[in-house]
């Protein structure tokens, strides 16, 4: 009898390093690729009421799951795509398949282990049974000196503890063909953006960004291999404006579209073949950042969701104004350096990594508005949204997770003159400020009124007022 056997894709939208289709292959006669559109992550709101996942970053998904059949059709087999609630569609399949097994990679966060702990409950009154793998980080946690519950409180310990010490193990390889789906069964429509209620956004597809498997491995090859941008990017990674100042990978990651273990395998093949300095190794550090914020995750469950983060002590009294936080989400607080880098969120999904800490600490420290919002608002836009990572940076800016200080604050006037030195970034996506020349236009908000005068500006009309002020910013 050919056993036919699911394979549930889920933030791993790949076929190579892909643990739980190489265990299914090995496992299963015949194997029945799925993906489930899931209504509650693409058609729900945040609690905050925020769409859940917006335009843009489902705009990347649905590259992602295209790429991602056109692959697996390509291997011989096809993808079944369907929408809904995932966990009543995958029983059905199973029931329709008499299929003994669901394999998939686990998730550890609480919306993902609710899906998964539901599907599990419906497959075992079948008798089916789920069978996990891990996808999401560079080391094993098998392969860790400590078990999850000992993570350390700050990075660098964990760094210290595992960096010299714990091997990283070489990725899978894509396999090189697939059973074909012998069963009649609907493959099913990928949805497009229009059957979500959103419209194309020209802006996004200006970034480069598509998504799937297929544009991240061109990626990796075009950072390292193509342009040896990698051998810059310690000294180009707090840059904002560009394509070339970062790998670009984070997207790819977050959807598992690339695997950290590829990512650290071809870095390394690089270091041996051409390069290895501060730069090359600094992109390893930041997969380290990556699989630390997911322990972190792991070890604290869902208290890095809530309003004291990870701590036992109580949160300072933010504000939950909504008039005060569309202020800042919609580009308008009056500080060129946090309405540039809204802007470029807002119209593409994306905001570099320095950029995501000024307007973050902007947000908590000097609007005093609730990190929950801004964490909440980054789930909805950013298209390289990662539970551990968004909410972790987001714990770290408020000092309600790992290595917690009272006051994390960014001076945003002083870091726009500094990491904008010639004002092109800022000019880019604010407009409205371009005859005030060169890193100047980030003095605007404290700015004299004969200043002001001088370059024909009128503050509250052509550019707003800034929402506070800080005396520390002059």
């Amino acid at each position: 009898m050919i056993n036919k056997e699911i394979v549930w894709f889920r933030n791993d939208l790949r076929v190579h390093d892909n643990e739980a289709l190489s265990e299914a292959l090995r496992m299963a006669d015949e194997v029945v690729p799925v993906f489930v559109f899931d209504e509650r992550v693409f058609e729900s709101k945040t609690s905050f009421g925020f769409q859940k996942t917006g335009a843009q970053r489902t705009k990347f998904i649905i590259d992602c799951v295209n790429d991602l059949r056109n692959s697996i059709q390509n291997l011989g087999s096809n993808l079944i795509v369907r929408r809904g609630v995932t966990e009543d569609i995958i029983f059905d399949l199973t029931t329709q398949l008499k299929a003994s097994w669901v394999f998939c990679n686990r998730e550890r966060t609480k919306e993902e282990v609710a899906v998964q702990d539901a599907l599990e409950k419906k497959l075992w009154t079948q008798g089916v049974e789920m069978r996990y793998s891990r996808g999401k980080m560079l080391y094993y946690t098998s392969d860790l000196p400590f078990p999850i519950t000992h993570t350390p409180d700050t990075f660098t310990s964990f760094r210290k503890e595992v960096e010299k010490y714990v091997p990283i193990r070489v990725p899978l390889p894509s396999p090189q063909s697939l059973p074909s789906i012998d069963v009649k069964i609907e493959s099913g429509n990928i949805p497009s953006l229009q059957d979500f209620g959103f419209e194309e956004n020209k802006a996004q597809q200006e970034l480069r960004f598509m998504g799937g498997e297929t544009a991240a491995l061109a990626q990796l090859n075009y950072y390292l291999w193509e342009s040896h941008h990698v051998e810059r990017y310690k000294k180009t990674r707090n840059e904002m404006l560009g394509w070339d100042y970062s790998s670009k990978l984070s997207p790819y990651l977050a959807q598992g579209c690339i695997s950290p273990k590829t990512v650290y395998a071809e870095i390394k093949k690089y270091e041996t073949q051409v390069k290895k300095n501060d730069s090359t190794y600094w992109l390893i550090f930041e997969l380290l950042w990556r699989d630390y914020f997911r322990l972190v995750g792991k070890k604290y469950g869902n208290k890095i969701f809530l309003s004291r983060g990870i701590t036992e002590e109580d949160p300072p009294q933010w504000s939950t104004d909504r008039t005060l936080f569309n202020i800042w989400a919609q580009a308008r607080t009056g500080v060129p350096m946090v309405d540039a880098n809204m802007r470029e969120l807002n119209a593409t999904g994306f905001m570099s990594n320095r950029g995501r800490q000024n307007v973050a600490s902007f947000l908590v420290n000097d609007m005093n508005v609730h990190w929950l919002l801004g964490a909440e608002y980054f789930e909805s836009q950013l298209i390289d949204y990662d539970p551990c990572s968004n909410y972790g940076n987001w714990n770290y800016i408020a000092g309600v997770g790992v290595d917690p200080r009272p006051d994390r604050w960014f001076n945003v006037v002083h870091q726009g003159k500094r990491y904008d030195s010639k004002g092109e970034y800022a000019h880019h996506w604010l407009p409205e400020l371009e005859a005030v020349s060169g890193c100047k236009v980030h003095d605007v908000p404290v700015m004299t009124q004969d200043e002001l005068d001088s370059y024909n500006i009128t503050l509250g009309k052509d550019y707003p007022k800034s929402v506070v002020t800080d005396k520390r910013w002059a």
